[in-house]
């Protein structure tokens, strides 16, 4: 029969299982196209400025 003990290192593997699997998708779905999103917004926003700054010259 399983000891309390077990049980509760059984428990907690359990925990960590499951809020390390619902971090990986919070980063995936979330934080990483926001991240990547931003820096391409920038980017962007560089690229206008230069043209902008290019033709007034």
């Amino acid at each position: 029969m399983v000891e309390f003990d077990q049980y509760l290192g059984f428990l907690a593997f359990l925990t960590i299982l499951t809020i390390g699997f619902w971090l990986m998708i919070f980063l995936l779905t979330f934080v990483i196209p926001y991240w990547l999103g931003g820096n391409l917004l920038e980017i962007w926003k560089e690229k206008r400025e230069a043209k902008k700054a290019k033709s007034k010259a």
